[in-house]
């Protein structure tokens, strides 16, 4: 049987292992495919560069549309990272009725919606595995082997820039700055760490689970996002102390409302699994109607690991070719005429609970005042501990835990509390989440 001839736009990391695991598992995948699956030409940035790609026999170019427009390549993986030079590619490869496979997750969440519909006028197929998670086949499972249940959360680490860092503060007992230089010094953080630290990344990611979770369609601009830069080690401390352990968590949430769609820091109870997923490791955990809670982890980034969707990927789009295209999985899991216009919350609507640290001065009748202004906006307590007073400004640190309430009313006590003239600074919050 014809061998199926694979195209590759980006020869980095992810790329050269692709390469490395198709020529090294070759029989294999040909046995689980059907037929052979040969790298053939790849698109690169410096043509004179040296790869780790073996034996493979490669045609090198700097042109990526000469990939796209390659008469003999059956499938394009792109793996060059960006949004619009990469979507443009795309868009040229399914106009040529070529397959698509990619781990670009950016692409997805903001050209997603148009790539998707023009792959369905084409009858083509565009896969997306690695784009979530890396090595985690967490969108088959979702989108397949979840596919009887109503999704009503999902909840995730999926940035391992961001774990890693969050981690290392505990065991280092270090505030943010110090141990990103670490992470930096590593190879586990960019130069310019934004995407990572400010939840972009992981938005783009989460972005495509809720798409695939609830039948929407990909939505990125309407998913709040919030960093991890203001942490410091207190903050780690203080959660340790009440029994939580700190994350960076990208959620969806099914509601009466809407769709909760956010990424920021979260306090969870020390004994849930996904407070214990450490280093650069990612998880998500989803919740389904008949399943209940499921969680899946693994390694989130790293050469073969990502590269082992992206084959994955390759696999499943070889398996195809001999059916047509209406009985294909769907690329959202849901028929493309049967997405959901259900509406994206504003996060002034979201309801969780919350904790909050405040320096305040330690004299009578403020901690009255914090509880008289959090019980007008209807705010509960679920706990409070003042922490430790400084014997030179007689201010003390407070934290408090809350009940479950609106975020719109946690902002209007916020902006009250910090116009107290016994509290100094801005009040921290951070968001708290039981998966109950």
């Amino acid at each position: 049987m014809k061998p199926v001839r694979v195209g590759l736009v980006g020869l980095g990391t992810v790329g050269t292992g692709t390469v490395k695991v198709l020529l090294r598992n070759a029989d294999e995948i040909s046995r689980r495919a059907g037929r052979q699956i040969i790298p053939t030409i790849a698109a690169v940035k410096d043509t004179s560069k040296k790869r780790d790609i073996g034996n493979a026999d490669l045609i090198i170019t700097a042109d990526p549309m000469e990939v796209a427009n390659h008469p003999d390549i059956d499938v394009i993986v792109e793996l060059m990272g960006g949004t619009e030079l990469a979507n443009q590619i795309i868009m040229k490869a399914i106009e040529n009725g070529k397959h698509i496979v990619s781990a670009n997750k950016a692409l997805i969440a903001i050209h997603g919606n148009e790539i998707f519909s023009a792959a369905h006028s084409n009858n083509v197929i565009v896969a997306f595995e690695a784009a979530v998670a890396g090595g985690i086949p967490v969108i088959k499972a979702i989108r397949e082997g979840l596919a009887a249940n109503r999704i009503e959360w999902l909840a995730g680490i999926i940035n391992g820039t961001g774990n890693f860092i969050l981690t290392s503060m505990e065991s280092l007992q270090s505030n943010f700055g110090d141990v990103l230089t670490q992470a930096q010094e590593l190879g586990y953080a960019e130069a310019d760490p934004t995407f990572d630290v400010e939840g972009i990344d992981a938005a783009h990611k989460l972005t495509i689970l809720a798409s695939i979770a609830f039948g929407i369609p990909l939505q990125f601009d309407k998913v709040y996002t919030e960093g991890i830069t203001q942490l410091n080690y207190d903050d780690i401390v203080n959660a340790d102390d009440l029994g939580y352990r700190i994350k960076h968590l990208g959620l969806a949430k099914r509601t009466t409302s809407g769709i909760e769609l956010r990424v920021h820091p979260t306090l969870i109870p020390k004994q849930r699994l996904i407070a214990n997923v450490n280093g650069v490791m990612n998880a998500i955990m989803v919740h389904g109607d008949a399943v209940g809670s499921s969680m899946y982890y693994g390694p989130g980034a790293g050469s073969e690991p990502t590269a082992s969707s992206v084959v994955a990927d390759l696999i499943d789009v070889v398996r195809t070719f001999t059916t047509d295209h209406e009985n294909r999985v769907p690329h959202l899991a849901f028929q493309p005429d049967r997405l959901s216009d259900i509406p994206i919350l504003p996060i002034s609507e979201i309801q969780c609970a919350y904790y909050l640290n405040m320096k305040a001065a330690n004299k009578p009748g403020v901690l009255a005042d914090v509880t008289r202004i959090l019980g007008d906006q209807g705010i509960s307590i679920e706990a409070i501990e003042q922490k430790r007073t400084d014997t030179d400004t007689q201010l003390a640190d407070v934290i408090i835990l809350t009940n479950k309430t609106k975020e719109a009313f946690m902002l209007d006590a916020l902006d009250q509390l910090n116009q107290l003239p016994s509290v100094v600074d801005q009040i921290k919050r951070i968001r708290v989440e039981y998966f109950n």
